[in-house]
């Protein structure tokens, strides 16, 4: 897979880039990211991605050509049968396991890092294919999220966790949130490790672990309980 990032802060990527399962993915050649500047493709002396929004008002837009610039470079450099263009933004929605999936099946994916007040609505209109929000809270800009939907996709990866039973046992792949997890020592501090999980008896871990999934679901996110309850 290939992912694209045009962002005019290219710094913020560095550090998570090069660490854990997305770091892994890219050695194993199952995963390409590339940092786009777009402050590369500015035309005055400031290399200014923004400017200031038409009938007033505070804040500051991203602006078209740049944005345009890069993905007109990008089209000759890359020909993907299925390209999803991805902008983080408080108006999208709402981002979930079930997206990670969708993302996952893509050849390509570009996501455009939005600053100060939003983006110009022709890049929106024009080129975007999904719109994606990460919760209900307002963030300097677009690169966090954009990290955050890196990660989610890399995960799920084939090959890019040494064990893919663990992602397929995460919160939200069956509808539920996960259960409590417990390792050495099966004793600490005075506090013990449920009995049930040191019984070597499979199926009934399994059915422990389950129950554990519906009554935290159910306590911590009624939501999604009432779905699983709807749907099983």
């Amino acid at each position: 897979m290939i992912i694209n990032v045009l962002t005019g802060f290219p710094d913020i990527f560095t550090g998570p880039l090069q660490n854990s399962i997305i770091w892994q993915a890219q050695k194993k050649n199952l995963l390409s990211v590339n940092i786009i500047n777009l402050r590369d493709f500015t035309s005055d002396k400031y290399k200014s991605i923004d400017d200031y929004p038409f009938g007033g008002g505070g804040g500051m837009v991203l602006k078209c050509d740049p944005v345009f610039k890069a993905m007109d470079q990008l089209s000759k450099e890359t020909v993907a049968s299925n390209r999803r263009v991805i902008l983080p933004t408080p108006q999208g929605e709402l981002f979930t396991q079930k997206k990670a999936r969708e993302f996952v099946l893509a050849d390509e994916l570009i996501l455009i890092g939005g600053r100060y007040k939003g983006v110009d609505e022709r890049i929106t209109r024009e080129l975007v294919t999904d719109e994606i929000s990460i919760g209900d809270f307002i963030l300097t800009g677009g690169e966090l999220p954009i990290l955050i939907i890196i990660d989610a996709v890399a995960r799920l990866l084939p090959a890019v966790l040494n064990n893919f039973e663990s992602a397929q046992t995460d919160s939200f792949e069956d509808g539920l949130l996960d259960c409590a997890y417990y390792t050495r020592p099966d004793v600490y501090r005075g506090l013990e490790v449920p009995n049930v999980l040191l019984s070597g008896d499979h199926k009934r871990i399994s059915e422990y672990r389950l129950q554990e999934k519906i009554d935290r679901t159910k306590k911590r996110r009624p939501d999604m309980y009432n779905k699983y309850m709807d749907d099983n």
